[in-house]
C-alpha cells in the first residue's frame, strides 16, 4: 500500500462480490453520511449477478470511484485491492452487503480528533437479516467503552474468543497504521478483520463508542455448520500467530482460554445459523 497526502479525511472502501440485491442500499447508506469529507472507492470482484450494473447509477457522483478486479484470491485479495487505492487519513471498509448509519463517520472521526493516540475506533452494530430487519441490536463492546490501551484491548479480544470490535463497517482505522502493520492480515480469511485490528492496536489505543453506528447483514452464505467450525479453527490459529508476533502479550493460559471460548462460540454459532435459516424460510 502506498500513502499519499492531500486526500480526503476518510476513505470508505467497498469490496463487492455478488451483492446485487443489496449493494444499492449499502451505497446509499455511505453517501448519506452527515460527514462530508470522504471518498468512496468500490472494487467489484467480477460479480456475475448484476452487482456491477447496479453500481453504475452512482458513477456520476464525484465522491465515487468504481472498478473491477480479476477473480481469484477471495476476500483478502479484494480487501487489499480496494484499500490500496485509498488516499484518506482514515479508512473504513464496508462489505458490499452491510450498512453504515448516517452519523457513523462523523462520530468516529470526532473520536480520532479527541484521541490522536488512537489507531482504531469501533462502535456497536446491529445484526440484520437479508431483508434488513434487525435480528440483534446493539451488539459488541457491551463491557468496554471509551479509551483503552491497544494491548489491553487485544488481550480482551483473545480471552473472549471472538471479534469484540465488530465487522469492518463498525470500525474506522488510521490508514498509516494499517499500512505500517502490513495491511489486511489475510492468513486467516474468516478472521481477517479481527486479526488486522489486533496488529493495528499493537501500535496505539482503542476508542470504543457506545451507539450502534452500523449494521452487519447475515446472509445465506453464512448459514453453514461447517463454516462455523472453520471460523473457530482460524480464530485459534490467529491467536497462536499473534502470540509469536508480540512476545509477552499473551500467556499460555490466555491462549487456552481463547481457544476454549472460540470453540464454544463456534458451537453456539451453529445454532444461531440454524435459527436464522428457519426465520428466513418462514418469511418466504
Amino acid at each position: 500500500m502506498s500513502q499519499t497526502s492531500g486526500g480526503p479525511r476518510v476513505s470508505v472502501v467497498v469490496p463487492t462480490y455478488q451483492n446485487a440485491e443489496v449493494i444499492e442500499a449499502t451505497m446509499e447508506s455511505i453517501l448519506g453520511q452527515t460527514f462530508a469529507d470522504f471518498e468512496l472507492l468500490v472494487s467489484d470482484h467480477c460479480s456475475t449477478d448484476g452487482t456491477w450494473e447496479r453500481l453504475q447509477r452512482f458513477a456520476a457522483d464525484p465522491r465515487v470511484t468504481l472498478w473491477q478486479t480479476p477473480t481469484g484470491g477471495g476476500a483478502p485479495a479484494n480487501w487489499t485491492a480496494v484499500t490500496e487505492r485509498a488516499t484518506g487519513e482514515l479508512v473504513k471498509l464496508v462489505c458490499g452487503d452491510d450498512l453504515v448509519y448516517p452519523s457513523c463517520l462523523q462520530e468516529q472521526v470526532a473520536a480520532f480528533d479527541a484521541h490522536p493516540e488512537a489507531t482504531l475506533v469501533c462502535a456497536r452494530r446491529d445484526i440484520v437479516d437479508a431483508r434488513g430487519e434487525i435480528v440483534v441490536g446493539g451488539r459488541g463492546m457491551t463491557r468496554i467503552h471509551g479509551v483503552h490501551p491497544g494491548r489491553d484491548a487485544i488481550r480482551r479480544a483473545v480471552l473472549s474468543g471472538t471479534n469484540i470490535f465488530g465487522e469492518p463497517a463498525s470500525v474506522l482505522l488510521r490508514r498509516s497504521t494499517l499500512i505500517d502493520s502490513g495491511g489486511w492480515w489475510g492468513d486467516f480469511p474468516y478472521a481477517i478483520d479481527v486479526a488486522t485490528y489486533c496488529r493495528v492496536l499493537l501500535r496505539g489505543d482503542l476508542v470504543a463508542l457506545e451507539p450502534s453506528l452500523a449494521a452487519f447483514r447475515v446472509s445465506d452464505g453464512q448459514w453453514s455448520v461447517e463454516l462455523a467450525g472453520e471460523q473457530a479453527a482460524q480464530v485459534v490459529a490467529f491467536h497462536e500467530a499473534l502470540a509469536e508476533l508480540a512476545p509477552g502479550l499473551l500467556s499460555r493460559a490466555d491462549l487456552w482460554r481463547g481457544r476454549t471460548m472460540a470453540r464454544a462460540l463456534g458451537r453456539a454459532r451453529r445454532l444461531v445459523y440454524l435459527a436464522l435459516r428457519r426465520r428466513m424460510s418462514a418469511g418466504g
